[in-house]
Order: C-alpha cells, then structure tokens, then sequence
C-alpha cells in the first residue's frame, strides 16, 4: 500500500483525485504503476488502476496478468473491477471504501460477481483511514 499511496501523490500537479495503484508480482516486486489522470489527459478511462495494468501489461509483455495483485488507495469503480477481472488478476486489494461507486463490495461486486469468467480474491479496508484522508483532504480544499 505504501507504493500505492506514493503514486497517488503524483496527482498534486493536477485536478485529479489523488488515487493510486500498483500491480505487484508473485515475489512482491512492483510490476506496475498508475494514478489518476483524468483531468491531465482529458481520458475518462484514465484511472489509477487502469493505469497501472496497462503499465504491468507492458512490463510483462502479456495482457493476461495472472500470479499478481492490484494495491488501490480506494476501492475500484465498476470499470477498473472488470479490468480487473478481465487481465486475471488474482487478488484485488484496497484501501477506503467508495459507498457511491465502489465495485468490489460496497455498491456492486463487480469482482465477485458468480457468473464472471475469473472470480480474484478481494481485500478491502487496507490502512483504510490513511488511505481515505487523502481523498478527503483534497475535496476539502475543492469546497
């Protein structure tokens, strides 16, 4: 989670909402890197963890991300689940809970959904607090 907080951080030079995430390997080695950059890009799929996916995508050289976990400071949306799902990641772990769009529990379980092709394992409320004041000190400072 420390990576993932590192990387959302990196969306102080913009609008974005600061959220990152990384892909990480089956030894822990980070394989892939992402935050928000929306704003910056004029890309609604630019998402942390869109972002990070494509970069593991490109690291390891396949679209088929097997053997790794995807680390979010906030719970994925329903789009960045069902990337998620779709590059086989194998567990899903996040920080904050998003009570108006998360998909992994909170609103939708897009993740876990029983019909899906490949079900990840998901782990949510991970340093949870840290996670969330980042998020609430930036809507603050938008208010």
């Amino acid at each position: 989670m420390d990576a993932a907080l590192a990387a959302a951080a990196h969306t102080d030079a913009s609008a974005d909402v600061p959220i990152g995430a990384v892909v990480v390997d089956a030894s822990g080695t980070v394989i892939g890197t992402g935050f928000n950059e929306r704003e910056a890009h004029h890309d609604p799929t630019a998402h942390a963890e869109v972002q990070a996916l494509r970069a593991a995508g490109r690291h390891l050289g396949r679209w088929r991300l097997s053997g790794t976990t995807l680390v979010v400071t906030l719970e994925p949306c329903v789009m960045c689940a069902g990337a998620a799902v779709a590059a086989r990641v194998e567990r899903i772990v996040f920080g904050a809970y998003d009570d108006k769009a998360g998909a992994c529990g909170s609103v939708w379980d897009v993740a876990r959904d029983r019909v899906s092709l490949h079900v990840p394992e998901v782990v949510g409320g991970v340093r949870a607090e840290e996670c969330a004041a980042g998020l609430v000190d930036f809507f603050a400072s938008r208010r």
